[in-house]
């Protein structure tokens, strides 16, 4: 049996959604603390069995994997606000550093070695090429993404002295929600081009502001990979297979390997909409590179994996979502 942390919120609960559909007659365990995530995101699920713990709750976390016989983990758990985390720093650095020491220690003690983890593009800090391969340099600019990279650096020690078989997943932009309308994104606060742009379109937000559009691009606008969460879920599955076979670590990009500028995002969600989308420029964030694209060739050849989403799908299952948000 799986256990899946943050298996409540945006990435989680598509990831659970998907393996029950393609594995019906398995369970799932899910541990959220629903501080960020969602328990609407995975009701009507009877193979999904809920647990209310805090990964950094090393007892109650140790106990769950005891009495479920877990086997492997989906590590999905943590805080992913870049800006918040320059604010707050202790924040992150307990709850994603610390709180997975904490589960990776009760996992150690259950003799749970193979585990699943989402990890980010952040890792890489400003592009030194494009698009980004798996052996870029990994100078992360802010504490998400150090946070990002001192996890993969713990799972590799694991892998180097307890034998640990891992797969961390480096995600570019996730977008998009499931197709049935059920669930999708909803954090508060929003702070994703996609989501706002759709609450701008409903009149939910009075305007979109951009941040910059004096970028070396086409368009002047900065450019990210977007990828469907969907297509994420399917990648988790296929890493989580790939455990049983493999030894050690292996680091995974996660993108379409193609980059659509904001300008582009705003066209298209005026398109799906029907609707004007009111928007203005403000000046760039610190930070902000103007390209992000990802190489996922390994993704393809290692994991057998490609994504099914294009940026109109991922627009129109959003746009799907917003207009009928259960959360």
């Amino acid at each position: 049996m799986i256990l899946v942390t943050g298996g409540a919120g945006y990435i989680g609960s598509q990831f659970v959604r998907y393996y029950t559909r393609c594995r019906p007659t398995e369970k799932v365990v899910v541990l959220d603390n629903l501080v960020e995530g969602h328990l609407e995101a995975i009701d009507g699920l009877s193979s999904v069995h809920f647990e209310r713990a805090d990964i950094g709750d090393f007892d109650s976390v140790k106990k769950i994997l005891e009495k479920h016989r877990i086997d492997a983990v989906v590590h999905f758990a943590s805080y992913c606000y870049v800006g918040e985390s320059q604010e707050n720093p202790s924040k992150y650095y307990q709850n994603n550093v610390a709180g997975s020491i904490s589960l990776f220690r009760a996992m150690d003690e259950c003799a749970v070695g193979k585990i699943v983890f989402s990890s980010s593009c952040a890792t890489y800090g400003v592009p030194e090429y494009m698009p980004i391969n798996e052996v870029h340099p990994q100078n992360p600019i802010n504490v998400y993404g150090q946070t990002k990279l001192l996890i993969e650096k713990i799972l590799s020690g694991y892998a180097d002295t307890k034998g640990w078989s891992f797969i961390a997943l480096r995600y570019f932009n996730a977008a998009g929600a499931d197709k049935s309308g059920l669930i999708g994104e909803s954090h508060d606060p929003e702070t994703h081009i996609i989501p706002l742009a759709l609450k701008t379109a409903l009149g939910v937000k009075e305007e979109l502001k951009i941040f910059g559009d004096d970028y070396d691009t086409p368009d002047g606008s900065c450019v990210r990979d977007y990828i469907h969460v969907e297509d994420l879920a399917a990648a988790h599955l296929l890493s989580l297979e790939k455990l049983n076979s493999q030894k050690g670590g292996q680091f995974i990009n996660l993108g379409t390997a193609y980059g659509a500028s904001v300008k582009e995002i705003v066209s298209v969600c005026e398109d799906v909409t029907g609707k004007k989308i009111k928007h203005s420029f403000s000046p760039r964030r610190s930070g902000d590179p103007s390209f992000l694209v990802a190489d996922a060739s390994k993704a393809a050849s290692y994991l057998g994996w490609k994504p099914e989403h294009d940026l109109r799908s991922i627009v129109e299952t959003a746009w799907q979502w917003e207009k009928q948000k259960r959360y």
